[in-house]
């Protein structure tokens, strides 16, 4: 994608205009502190904004229970986390949000400054604006990690915004006036979402609190909050009718606060602060006033930039391409945004079973789990970094598996979602086990792992129209019969070779735990992606009940989540076994016919047929789609056909060709991390195939030096010798001064600490290649 002079000069204003706005914090450091490496500066959270990538510029911290930011538009999907770098009016600025997901939720307790009249009327079901929207431009516009601001044209108003883990404080600016106030917009969501039981209370004249419940996505979703202004506000009024979006309508439940002051000076500042909690308004509240005590807004600024920083020092890179290392950090910087903590200051927090519960002293509880995404490379990541965040994560599965019956797919604020398909919460857990990280009550796990690979729908705490969703019908099929007929249920050929790799994991658990029954049980179940694989066509196929293939077929068909495959066609779902790439290699006809198609892959026609073509399949080299999660691995199984210079090849072109230094810089959805952590270990040089077997495969370094600060005090180091964009292929490769005589690599290894050399060269290289 070409970068214009604009988007440069854009992005320059944008990090000189913090330093002046955050308050010269710089300024007021110590000459030692100056010299410490400021990573955040590589941070462009606009990144993912534009395109499909769903990210937003608002200022979290990482796994923020509370995510503050400008709501530019309510409705489609790109409308998934609220913001969309194309729009050019703001409705205001709500309190929870997902990052980079495929579906939407949240955008809850909005709060907009206005000047003038607070015009708040119906705009239309299909208008993306409230009626106090204000225009903006991104040339007034600040984002990096932990802050944001903006300039609202309507009001001439200078917003400011800045957080904590379970709080927010803003900053407004106002002009002088006599008819400055606030609209408090509870009945505002994205996408407009079912309101229930709406209350706001004026406790004084400077505190509000609150709470509704929504039905969307989470299909009951309570949120309370507590708001407290730093200037009396002399009047308010307060909306409770109903309303219909467009005349003759349905009339719609209305529940905003309309706040105003006698008068603002010129440049007048009015800071709120606002807690949030899934429990109760006691909670929310005592969640502001623990975590932003004061008024200091550029003291909790300052945090939220240290807590970033420490994140992002885990990983140091050399480089001399400024832009790929700014793709780097960004990617870190999103892959920490979830999940999110959901746990009050208190401990307490809602359930699986929608129920108030409390965590030990020092535990968190934790939602936004997009296991289909992130199994694949964000907890890899993790384990490498933060292995004690996995480990708090499973712990918070184990919970919600006891709470709401069994393991959730992808859970939204504590709620069963049904979405997407496998188990891969036993992904992590055999991940974490396998790289000797055990910090949970492993016999629980395994139990749990085993009740999601069976089909019982009792004991489910979710609306009975969910359970074919979260416990479909697919894994009766697997378990009866062996396999999956594709006339029985939706998505049956993605389902079956997803359960595949999850029964693998399980099997890698059981033989751990010495469960010899269960483990033959799940290895034979692991090799269940056999009998999808159609010879004659050479792609995975459904098959019916009456083991016939369906008919017809063609594999670049694709029939948005109401096919065979799920979000992909059969030339990406063909290659979903992770967990044995020898055994496909041996399916398909051995390892030059593996390897024929796996260029076929990657160089036939990039077209897609169907009427209703899923738009995730993107990022397209040729039927490779790098824009959906499916294919992440398929790059690396080169490597298991000695044919690793085609690897690095192919690496090198989705780093070089499919992330970009921009708003419209990720050729899919971000889904809480994954398309970024796919970059973020393929550019250290590595990539994990299978999460379960800790084993890193190699492709093309892309920084000249990396290192990795490991938790446990050591370095790993990997430096690129002879290193640039045309220097693309590994010569050789030495780990701790002796040649590896695979591309391959061990977690342990890693884990140990110590160097790893690549000699690069501009030539496909006869390192570790079938002669």
């Amino acid at each position: 994608m070409k970068k214009t002079f604009k988007h440069y000069k854009n992005r320059a204003v944008r990090y000189f205009s913090v330093l002046l706005v955050a308050g010269g914090w710089l300024a007021a450091c110590t000459p030692a502190e100056q010299t410490t490496v400021d990573y955040t500066v590589y941070v462009d959270p606009f990144i993912g904004t534009g395109g499909h990538g769903h990210t937003f510029p608002g200022p979290v911290v990482p796994r923020g229970m509370v995510q503050p930011g400008p709501d530019t538009r309510l409705y489609d999907w790109d409308s998934c986390s609220g913001y969309y770098y194309n729009d050019s009016t703001i409705n205001g600025f709500s309190h929870n949000r997902l990052s980079g997901t495929g579906c939407c939720d949240y955008g809850d307790v909005l709060l907009m400054p206005t000047v003038g009249e607070q015009r708040y009327e119906p705009t239309g079901s299909a208008s993306q604006q409230m009626a106090y929207c204000s225009a903006f431009s991104h040339e007034k516009e600040v984002a990096v990690p932990g802050y944001y601001s903006v300039f609202l044209d309507r009001y001439q108003v200078q917003a400011e915004l800045t957080s904590t883990t379970r709080a927010a404080i803003h900053r407004y600016t106002f002009p002088e006036s006599t008819e400055a106030g606030f609209i408090l917009d509870l009945d505002y969501s994205l996408q407009r979402q079912i309101n229930r039981d709406m209350v706001i209370e004026i406790l004084n004249d400077s505190t509000i609190q609150g709470h509704k419940r929504t039905i969307y996505w989470a299909f009951d979703q309570p949120i309370y909050f507590y708001m407290q202004f730093s200037k009396p506000f002399t009047t308010h009024t307060l909306v409770t009718d109903s309303a219909a979006l467009d005349k003759g309508g349905e009339l719609l439940p209305q529940m905003k606060a309309l706040l105003r002051f006698d008068r603002t000076q010129a440049d007048e500042q009015v800071l709120v602060k606002v807690g949030l909690s899934s429990v109760d308004a006691a909670g929310a509240k005592a969640n502001v006033e623990t975590e932003i005590p004061d008024w200091n807004f550029d003291k909790v600024r300052q945090a939220a930039h240290e807590a970033w920083n420490k994140e992002l020092a885990a990983i140091d890179v050399k480089t001399t391409l400024n832009d790929h290392r700014t793709i780097f950090y960004t990617g870190m910087y999103h892959a920490m945004i979830a999940p999110t903590v959901f746990t009050d200051v208190d401990g307490r927090y809602f359930g699986m079973d929608h129920q108030v519960h409390q965590v030990e002293p020092g535990e968190e509880y934790y939602t936004i789990f997009s296991l289909w995404d992130t199994f694949r490379a964000v907890h890899p990541l993790l384990s490498i970094i933060h292995p004690e965040l996995n480990e708090a994560f499973i712990r918070s599965l184990i919970k919600k598996s006891e709470e709401g019956g069994i393991f959730p797919k992808w859970d939204m604020a504590s709620n069963y979602t049904g979405t997407m398909i496998g188990y891969h919460a036993v992904s992590l857990i055999a991940d974490a086990y396998t790289k000797g990280y055990r910090n949970f009550d492993v016999q629980k796990a395994y139990k749990a792992s085993l009740r999601a690979a069976e089909y019982d729908t009792t004991g489910i705490k979710c609306p009975d129209w969910m359970i074919p969703y979260v416990m479909p019908k697919a894994r009766y099929y697997k378990n009866a019969i062996g396999y999956v007929p594709c006339d029985k249920d939706n998505e049956a050929v993605a389902k079956a070779l997803e359960y595949a790799y999850d029964d693998w994991c399980i099997a890698v658990l059981a033989k751990e735990l010495g469960d010899s029954a269960n483990y033959q049980k799940y290895q034979n179940f692991a090799k269940g992606y056999q009998t999808y694989y159609d010879k004659q066509t050479g792609f995975m196929r459904g098959l019916d009940s009456q083991r016939k293939w369906r008919e017809p077929f063609n594999p670049n068909a694709s029939n948005h989540r109401n096919d065979d495959y799920c979000e992909g066609n059969a030339w990406q779902w063909s290659w979903f076994v992770p967990h044995d790439p020898e055994g496909l290699m041996e399916l398909v006809g051995g390892r030059e016919e593996f390897v024929r198609k796996l260029d076929e892959l990657f160089t036939t026609d990039a077209k897609l047929e169907g009427e209703e073509v899923s738009a995730d399949i993107s990022g397209l080299i040729g039927q490779y789609a790098h824009g959906n999660e499916p294919s992440h691995h398929i790059t690396h199984f080169y490597n298991y056909a000695g044919y690793p210079s085609k690897t690095q090849e192919l690496v090198d072109k989705v780093l070089q060709t499919l992330y970009f230094n921009d708003p419209n810089g990720l050729s899919g959805n971000e889904d809480c991390g994954q398309m970024s952590s796919w970059y973020i270990l393929n550019a250290m040089g590595f990539y994990q195939v299978c999460p379960g077997n800790p084993v890193y495969s190699i492709g093309r370094p892309l920084f000249d030096e990396v290192t990795i600060h490991l938790p446990n005090g050591k370095d790993f180091r990997i430096q690129a010798k002879n290193n640039s964009l045309k220097n693309k292929y590994v010569k050789s490769a030495l780990l701790n001064g002796k040649a590896l005589e695979k591309p391959f690599f061990t977690h342990q290894e890693l884990v140990q600490g110590g160097t790893l050399v690549f000699e690069m060269t501009d030539q496909p290289a006869e390192w570790n290649s079938i002669k």
